[in-house]
């Protein structure tokens, strides 16, 4: 049986062959060349006179219907088969929902940081649980329903089947009867992974899943892991009134750059977040309606508890049960599925994208992974997978964000690098704000001047790293720039002020100087 989530929903059709013959693939016949049709419905979606696919995509999430969608477009005729709820995790328990609930948290925490304004005061408080929960699953029910069901009957050439799907030494088996495609792409995502901590498997944990379907607002919380999940849901669950205490490893954000990891640790702190790093784990149980952790530092035991605990530790690939292993589909140690720049895997006409290959686990990458996996399964695999200028975002507050190298990363490639590090309380727009939280950091090439990677500790960090994917994206220099016209009183000012940062003191500018 595959393990990609089991959700539980009643979708307005099951499609499945209903036959005792195989589903045949078009062997011997070419892509279809017709564009793909309008009039077909929910009803035919799925008819079962359709019994010869182009191409089989396993997963009906963001990177599977974007592989679809393509296919489709290129006159292919696509199954595309999913288990349970329809959308992936992004719509359904990932980006959507808690992205809107960190929004709610902003509004309690701004309707206190009204305070930072002479004369102004302000108070907000989760005044209903319930109707935020609802709220947040009538967003997530809309967005499936309009970005993923409704655009099934756009597509005449895509059939949603519904069931296991696994790889035998022929083909595909669905349900047990065979389907043969010429190409298939694997989609299948990730799920959340535990930890290897003693006794955990025998305490009710909280997934960055459940922890956003909780009934009743937890009072205290123990989120274990401090990547970018771990970051964004201890905060938002601070900000909406629980005691919440954040423990790690290592340091928060381990690929971002110190300076970065830093500002933020205190900012979380600032906020009442009880940050702990630096530690290992030495078991788990529960006790007395609450979970303790016990961790050591430097030596030394200490037990934390909680009435929640929340495991943010990663995310392991949906592989177990599509016998990878007798289809020759390799994977690496983290379970992920092993592809090449083409997006093929060791077995041919078997591609993989998305979360499922273990890299770059972000829903845009995913989609803009699949696309290519589509384009090359029908295109003699012209396209090469580039993440060189890829931006990533963690929505805390303040934001952050990044693209291209790190100091270290740079350094580890040979470059002789500098760095511009500007505090924004030299960013106008922060100053005009009466909030300062947060940093610009620029890398470039000393040679060169070529910017080579950027991040941003930023209210509106996330919306400004765009600029840095366009400067690295057409090579530009430091310089470059540090000359380019910028309007005046905006958060991505700053990367202006950050590029002149290079050559000059910025505290020794006036406004719009430069």
């Amino acid at each position: 049986m595959s393990s990609y989530p089991d959700y539980s929903c009643s979708l307005p059709w099951h499609c499945t062959a209903t036959d005792n013959e195989p589903v045949r693939a078009l062997a011997a016949r070419p892509i279809h060349n017709q564009p793909p049709g309008k009039e077909n419905n929910m009803n035919n979606c799925c008819s079962t006179d359709k019994q010869e696919y182009d191409l089989a995509v396993i997963g009906a999430g963001s990177a599977g219907f974007s592989a679809a969608i393509t296919a489709a477009e290129q006159g292919a005729r696509v199954a595309l088969i999913g288990k349970g709820m329809i959308g992936g995790t992004c719509v359904n328990v990932g980006c959507v929902p808690s992205k809107t609930m960190i929004r709610a948290a902003e509004a309690v925490h701004g309707a206190a940081g009204a305070a930072r304004f002479p004369g102004l005061s302000g108070n907000a408080h989760v005044a209903d649980w319930q109707s935020l929960i609802k709220a947040k699953e009538d967003l997530v029910s809309g967005l499936r329903q309009k970005k993923y069901i409704d655009l099934l009957p756009e597509y005449d050439g895509i059939d949603y089947l519904e069931g296991d799907v696994i790889f035998n030494d022929t083909g595909l088996l669905l349900d047990g009867k065979k389907l043969v495609a010429r190409k298939t792409i694997i989609a299948t995502g990730t799920s959340p992974s535990f930890p290897d901590i003693p006794g955990i498997e025998n305490v009710p944990c909280l997934t960055s899943t459940t922890a956003l379907e909780l009934d009743q607002q937890p009072r205290s919380l123990l989120v274990i892991g401090g990547g970018y999940i771990g970051c964004e849901l201890a905060q938002m669950f601070a900000r909406l009134g629980s005691s919440v205490t954040l423990v790690t490893r290592s340091r928060l954000l381990p690929e971002a750059e110190p300076e970065i990891a830093a500002s933020l640790t205190q900012e979380l702190r600032n906020e009442g977040v009880s940050v702990r790093t630096g530690l290992t784990y030495e078991r788990v149980e529960r006790k007395n309606d609450k979970t303790e952790l016990t961790i050591n530092v430097d030596g030394q035991a200490e037990v934390l508890s909680a009435e929640h605990i929340l495991v943010t530790t990663g995310r392991k690939p949906n592989t177990n049960g599509l016998g990878l292993e007798t289809a020759g589909i390799e994977v690496n140690s983290n379970g992920g599925i092993v592809v090449d720049a083409y997006m093929r895997t060791t077995r041919p006409d078997v591609y993989a994208a998305g979360d499922v290959t273990g890299r770059d686990q972000f829903v845009y990458m995913a989609a803009y992974g699949a696309k290519l996996a589509a384009l090359n399964a029908y295109n003699h695999d012209e396209r090469t997978y580039d993440n060189t200028t890829m931006p990533w975002i963690v929505f805390t507050d303040p934001q952050v964000a990044g693209v291209g190298l790190s100091e270290v990363q740079a350094q580890k490639r040979g470059f002789v690098v500098k760095t511009s590090v500007v505090p924004l309380d030299q960013v106008p727009r922060s100053l005009a704000a009466h909030d300062t939280r947060g940093l610009i950091k620029l890398i470039a090439d000393e040679a060169t001047d070529r910017l080579l990677g950027a991040q941003i500790l930023a209210p509106e960090g996330c919306d400004s790293i765009q600029t840095m994917v366009i400067a690295l994206r057409f090579g530009m220099t430091a310089k470059e720039l540090g000359d380019t016209i910028f309007p005046y009183l905006t958060t991505v000012e700053g990367l202006k002020l950050a590029a002149q940062g290079f050559g000059k003191d910025v505290a020794k500018l006036s406004c719009c100087a430069g």
